[in-house]
């Protein structure tokens, strides 16, 4: 599934079939994990005879565990479950289906992680059938074996093709998202029953030795390979072009070899996540600010959900030994993800302006995950830190200031708008990783009671978007809105841009900031000499100097080129002369020097300078320095207000 793809599938509409409602439980666990929400969405269903699909013990056992994909918000705090795609109630079936591999997949990755953290023997029962179904959808046999069928219907009839049509179409002839979660979940699934239930485990590790060798076939053939995007080489060895993807199952490898493994799956480990690390890149002056790009076929795209490149990079780098892994997870993590939380959030779209505010639980909890897995690999105490700030989007620290996990029946909400509004429904994709996060807070407390007193948003001072359309055009300047602001690979934002020619002038009223504020011009790169923009006392900005498309669905690239001088404090006014040829201006970006996050009882406050800046900061009683590689570089105690210093690059935690 494509980018674009899946943020299309955010906003799906569902048909609701009728179903039983969630039980609600009284009194809320002492612990944050409740599995109540994600037994609920559980299902055990007796499969009919099909060609290349059996599991464990099938003519034994024949149920197999399988997981609801959806679960709608009903009156009184029920739940309704239903799956994807329009609903036929005379043959009960779904257009895709009621169960499906990516959600049955991380479902088990949940189950495992509870039955080793706290021994419940319920987990380990709903791991081993989870598991079990998920075996079930994955071919076994002819040119497609180890791949894996996306959907079940509710009677256990697979449905390869579904509607809408998903790609690969059939959904098992060929790599996808799903087969690489399916390695998530039998890599964790292998290391929990290794020497619970070693017979178990020996299946589990030949349907992980048959996936791996899908994916050998398939995508690591490309290995060493590069293909150009946008002048930009990159590796053309990902699942389905994926850093995300391939994130995934890195996961799942790292897990195997930590238990044993085989050196397939080591080869295949170290191919893929040299692939991620190839993906990061820029610093505090250059896009994407240190993070790694989810997909290799854009340079404008950045997504919060599914985001997991650093947890794989450090995860990986342990694993193997490989402490260059580590590097641009570190930048990833201690550079970009702080200057993310002080701007918007985990949202679903920086394309490079944060044109799509959506935040979903996939999104939060990648982040936490990361943040928790560099900081283990790094050992540093910042990084771990700001995990727990980042989990305070469960509790408050979102748009809508709204809680979005329930210990108290374990349901997380399926999202909320960048203007507030909350999904109320709780489906499985939320409920599994709003559990993973609560499942990392259970292990780490400190962190637990950092999160929840890092909740409402009190003020977020980061970056600002400006329209480039919302200035006073003058010349041959003209507003342009295309047929989609889909370009292919990146967004426009606002669904326009300023198309902008020599003589014309854009001038644009901002408000005024109380401290130098750096300014980026988004503008479409294109090969060639390109037109030039001139800010007034800032710089020039060049439409030219693009690389060729080569596999990028578009034509040129909308980047972020930050201008050589910054805004000074308090100017309240930008003025862009176009002094030669043409170009594409989509928006303004503007940071200021240092960047803050107000959220309870906690400041974050991150720099783009390149120097140390001081800010004093009221309600706070006490300070963490760190430099931008999570290094702690000062600690303060004393009474508020408080002077805080912010390393170059870096990031500071004021807790008061």
């Amino acid at each position: 599934m494509k980018p674009f793809q899946v943020l299309a599938a955010v906003v799906t509409a569902l048909v609701v079939a009728p179903a039983a409602a969630a039980p609600a439980q009284a009194q809320p666990p002492a612990r944050l994990t409740n599995l109540a929400h994600l037994d609920f969405l559980t299902e055990m269903v007796t499969p009919p005879v099909q060609a290349g699909h059996t599991t464990y013990r099938l003519e034994r056992e024949p149920a197999i565990g399988v997981l609801w994909v959806y679960a709608d918000a009903r009156a009184g705090g029920t739940y309704e479950r239903v799956g994807g795609g329009a609903y036929d109630p005379a043959t009960n079936t779904w257009g895709q289906g009621s169960y499906d591999a990516d959600d049955i997949s991380r479902a088990a990755v949940v189950y495992s992680r509870h039955w080793a953290q706290v021994g419940d023997r319920h987990s380990r029962e709903m791991a081993y059938q989870q598991l079990r179904g998920l075996t079930y959808l994955q071919t076994v046999s002819g040119p497609d074996a180890g791949n894996v069928v996306l959907w079940m219907q509710p009677d256990g009839v697979l449905n390869p093709s579904a509607e809408p049509a998903e790609l690969p179409d059939p959904s098992d002839s060929g790599p996808s998202y799903w087969l690489a979660r399916t390695i998530w979940a039998l890599g964790e699934g292998y290391a929990a029953f290794r020497t619970a239930d070693p017979a178990f485990a020996a299946f589990l590790e030949a349907r992980l030795d048959l996936a791996v060798a899908a994916l050998e076939r398939q995508v690591l053939t490309r290995y060493g390979e590069h293909q150009i995007v946008d002048g930009v080489r990159v590796p053309a060895w990902l699942i389905v072009d994926g850093g995300d993807a391939s994130a995934e199952a890195v996961l799942g490898l790292c897990a195997y070899l930590r238990a044993g493994g085989t050196r397939a799956a080591r080869t295949a480990l170290a191919r893929l996540a040299t692939g991620i690390a190839a993906l990061g890149s820029g610093d505090a002056d250059t896009w994407p600010h240190g993070a790694v790009l989810p997909w290799a076929l854009s340079r404008s795209f950045w997504h919060a959900w599914g985001a997991q490149m650093p947890a794989a990079l450090a995860q990986t780098s342990v694993t193997l030994s490989d402490q260059r892994l580590l590097r641009p997870a570190v930048d990833d993590a201690a550079a970009f993800t702080p200057r993310l939380l002080t701007s918007t959030g985990p949202v679903n779209g920086w394309l490079p302006a944060p044109a799509d505010g959506t935040q979903i639980a996939y999104g939060a909890d990648a982040r936490v995950q990361s943040l928790l897995s560099v900081a283990q690999a790094s050992g540093s105490t910042g990084l771990r830190r700001l995990a727990g700030v980042t989990a305070g989007w469960y509790f408050g620290q979102n748009p809508g200031g709204a809680v979005m996990y329930d210990p108290g029946t374990g349901a997380t909400f399926d999202g909320v708008t960048g203007d507030g509004a909350v999904n109320r429904n709780s489906g499985a994709e939320s409920t599994i990783h709003g559990l993973l996060s609560m499942l990392a807070l259970d292990a780490n407390p400190d962190l637990a009671v950092l999160a929840k007193s890092s909740g409402v948003v009190a003020t977020r001072d980061g970056q600002r978007v400006v329209e480039a359309e919302s200035g006073v055009l003058a010349g041959p300047a003209t507003v342009v809105t295309p047929p989609s602001p889909w370009t292919g690979e990146s967004l426009w934002s606002g669904g326009a841009y300023v198309s902008v020619s020599a003589g014309s002038t854009v001038t644009w009223t901002v408000p005024a900031a109380g401290q130098p504020v750096q300014v980026a011009a988004v503008v479409n790169r294109v090969p060639g000499r390109g037109g030039v923009s001139r800010f007034d006392g800032l710089g020039d900005v060049r439409y030219g100097g693009g690389g060729v498309q080569g596999v990028s669905p578009a034509p040129g690239a909308l980047l972020p080129i930050v201008l050589p001088r910054q805004m000074p404090s308090g100017s309240a006014s930008l003025v862009a002369t176009t002094t030669a040829g043409s170009g594409q201006l989509d928006a303004l970006l503007l940071t200021p020097l240092v960047s803050t996050l107000v959220a309870g009882d906690t400041t974050l406050l991150t720099s783009v300078s390149d120097r140390t800046e001081r800010r004093t900061v009221v309600g706070r009683t006490s300070a963490r320095s760190y430099d931008n590689r999570g290094r702690l570089t000062g600690v303060l105690v004393g009474r508020s207000p408080i002077t805080v210093l912010v390393p170059a690059g870096g990031f500071a935690i004021a807790r008061g």
